[in-house]
């Protein structure tokens, strides 16, 4: 690597300094504070004949091989007393400097030891990197990403992405917003349509099979890049099946099935196929990922379809236990070493980078990057010059170690003895761990839909209690009314429409849309009932289409759970779950704040959303957990009663013993409002009811701590679906 000699001069004194050109004129700032005390900031270096010296391509410009001289003047320092730094920051940026400094210090042995010991492998190095220089130009084909864009639910994925935004209360997105919520979902959707495969099921019968070696390729494999064929014997019959590891795309799209290979291979086509800038990433440590610029963060992002893992660079190393080395991005226009990217320990993983020399790795990838744009416009080379530059000091920012307060998962993709063989399991074996001292991010709740919905819910419910109407009559309702809501449902979300014929309807339901109670049911929904010119009913949006794709799933799921509970005829007067829709209102618009949350689909806000279909998943909250809800603007309220619903799956992680606290005083202080010892769902979407029977206090933050879950055996996580808080009295 080059080398220069520099000479600094500064107050009259002459530094002798060794500058790596390697490094750029960021880390020589740092080489002269430790000499002179000078901070970075603070620096101003002039060349000869005074010329200033302000960037890389400045230091490029003096002549190497001899002794150059610099000088070194300290700005004036600012006078304001508003910018004088305290003990403890000067102290905090000392220890900094420290630990920066005993990490370049770390990175030089190690590159002098990698300069040792690495192999001279600069062909093979190529040779690894190669084939998916190929590989990633198919992504840019038209038929490929046509056949990709065909295979997607776009307007299913298009709602829940608005929904997504609604969520965190933007209603009117721009363009990257959308976007970046959109990528979200097609790796979301991804995630739920492509199969991990161990080992096959039998292809004659579907049961179980057995590694047995491999097989020879047929023409219709290699067609498709299927040129490794696995051979899997049948537990029960026998027979024989072949497994086609296929490296094209295009049949990929078709097959929807494979390992991670499979996965980034395909996905990557994904994202091309929908225009977003995406690269697929090799990590020599036997994984692949992709990689996409989002326009709305201004910055690449990690995505990993195996995990349905977004924005978690350091998933594999901190949550893996993985040992990176190499860690390379392919794209149409170039390839490049985002090892940074992935590492807070860079100075390990250069011990580990001994396929050949750190010279050689840059001078392989520059090469095969000008090759790749050797097509290009002299416009196109300059702008991606320019990006590859914002993303190299990007990636230099973010290599040093931070504070990170986010639980990191192990692999997830896979059978457990498969991910075990291969060390990936990290920390989230079912073992539970040690309680954490930090929590996961303040989400608000855009929840008030849920509360109108109740209460909605509560105006029907109580023509029963009050015997307006019968029992039956109601049930008959509202069974019409899920069966037309969930026919609505399938509509196309911007332009939901269904036309009511009442004939084939049953008269049940022209009662419904006669009905003052279910009138405000469907305002909370954000609907209309209409007639058209030729006297025609049918119910439209009304409002924004967004609001009526959040309110819909919750009205479904409690009609769902009214109709299956409908076998006793005192269940709609008896219930207190009923009894709590009636009576009561649901609180909404808080904010909400758990000891630890599964990103991106177990989320503490999840837990207030009225929806079954999501839930509070908390990775290490099996033996203790917390999540505090505060109401908003710090009103007070009383609390009457509260509905913990069961998830989905996964019985062993339902709660089991906990407390419901009260504060007054926003979290300050907390009191005991109620307690239960040994729940047991019995059931999942299980909801359960709690009525308060101490003397109710005014609050403004309620808080439940989870003691225990079903079997701490056996998971070492938590999860609920719903949370929801009921004021007033019963």
């Amino acid at each position: 690597m080059p080398v220069q000699k520099l000479v600094v001069e500064h107050n009259g004194d002459e530094h002798s300094v060794e500058y790596d050109t390697n490094y750029g004129i960021e880390v020589l700032r740092y080489q002269l504070y430790s000499l002179t005390l000078v901070p970075p900031e603070n620096q101003t270096l002039f060349g000869d004949r005074s010329v200033p010296v302000e960037n890389d391509a400045d230091l490029i410009h003096i002549s190497v091989g001899g002794v150059n001289k610099l000088k070194l003047v300290e700005k004036t320092e600012t006078t304001d007393p508003s910018t004088k730094a305290s003990l403890e920051e000067i102290t905090a940026l000392e220890k900094a400097d420290e630990e920066f400094a005993r990490l370049l210090q770390a990175e030089e042995d190690a590159l002098a030891f990698q300069q040792q010991f690495a192999g001279q492998g600069k062909e093979e190095f190529e040779r690894r990197l190669r084939p998916y220089v190929d590989k990633v130009l198919l992504y840019e084909d038209p038929v490929r990403q046509e056949a990709a864009r065909k295979s997607v639910p776009m307007d299913e994925l298009e709602e829940k992405a608005a929904i997504a935004l609604a969520k965190e209360g933007k209603f009117k997105s721009d363009k990257a917003e959308q976007d970046h919520a959109l990528l979200l979902q097609l790796l979301f959707w991804f995630k739920q349509s492509f199969r991990w495969v161990n080992q096959p099921p039998c292809s004659r019968c579907g049961f179980d099979t057995v590694a047995i070696g491999m097989g020879n390729a047929t023409v219709e494999d290699l067609r498709f890049g299927g040129s490794r064929v696995e051979l899997y014997r049948c537990k029960k019959c026998s027979a024989t099946t072949r497994f086609p590891r296929y490296n094209d795309p295009l049949k990929l799209v078709e097959t929807r099935k494979g390992r991670c290979g499979e996965w980034a291979n395909c996905f990557t086509l994904y994202c091309r196929a929908f225009g977003y800038e995406a690269r697929l990433v090799l990590d020599f440590t036997d994984h692949l990922w992709t990689e996409c610029f989002s326009d709305y963060l201004g910055r690449w992002m990690h995505l990993d379809p195996c995990e349905g893992a977004f924005d978690q660079p350091l998933l594999y190393e901190q949550g893996w236990n993985k040992k990176l080395d190499y860690t390379i991005a392919f794209a149409k226009d170039g390839v490049y070493d985002v090892t940074k990217r992935y590492t807070r320990k860079w100075h390990e993983i250069l011990h580990r980078r001994l396929v050949t020399s750190e010279a050689n790795v840059q001078e392989v990838i520059s090469n095969l990057t000008k090759e790749a744009r050797r097509h290009f416009s002299p416009v196109e080379r300059a702008a991606l010059e320019n990006r590859d530059k914002r993303e190299l000091d990007e990636i230099e920012r973010s290599n040093y170690p931070e504070e990170f307060s986010c639980s990191l998962p192990g692999r997830q993709s896979g059978s457990k003895e498969w991910r075990i063989s291969r060390a990936e399991l990290g920390a989230d074996s079912n073992i539970n761990l040690p309680s954490k001292d930090y929590s996961c991010p303040l989400r608000i709740c855009k929840d008030d839909h849920v509360g109108k919905i109740y209460k909605s819910f509560g105006s029907i419910l109580y023509q029963c209690i009050d015997h307006v109407k019968s029992i039956p009559r109601v049930m008959d309702e509202l069974k019409a009314l899920q069966k037309f809501l969930v026919e609505l449902s399938a509509a196309p979300f911007r332009t939901r429409k269904i036309t009511i014929d009442l004939k084939s309807n049953m008269l049940a339901l022209s009662e419904v849309l006669k009905s003052d109670a279910y009138e405000s049911l469907f305002q909370s929904l954000s609907l209309k009932s209409c007639l058209d010119e030729s006297g025609k009913g049918f119910v439209c949006l009304d409002g924004e289409p967004v609001m009526t794709s959040l309110a819909l799933p919750v009205a479904v799921d409690i009609l769902q759970e009214m109709v299956n509970n409908a076998g006793s005829d005192k269940y709609l007067t008896d219930d207190p779950a009923v009894k709590v829709f009636a009576n009561c209102t649901r609180v909404c618009f808080g904010s909400v704040q758990a000891s630890g949350e599964q990103v991106p689909l177990g989320i503490a806000a999840a837990a207030f959303d009225g929806l079954k279909s999501t839930k509070w998943e908390e990775p290490d909250g099996g033996k203790g957990s917390w999540i505090v809800y505060k109401l908003p603007d710090g009103s007070m309220q009383k609390l009457a009663a509260y509905q913990l619903t069961s998830a989905n799956d996964a019985p062993e992680r339902d709660p089991k013993d906990w407390v419901l606290e009260g504060s007054s005083d926003g979290g300050q202080t907390w009191y005991v409002l109620d307690s239960q010892k040994s729940q047991f769902f019995e059931m999942r979407f299980m909801r359960k009811t709690f009525i308060l029977t101490r003397e109710k206090q005014m609050c403004n933050a309620f808080r439940f701590r989870f003691l225990s879950v079903r079997d701490t055996s056996a998971t070492s996580r938590l999860q609920v679906s719903c949370i929801d808080l009921a004021i007033h009295g019963i």
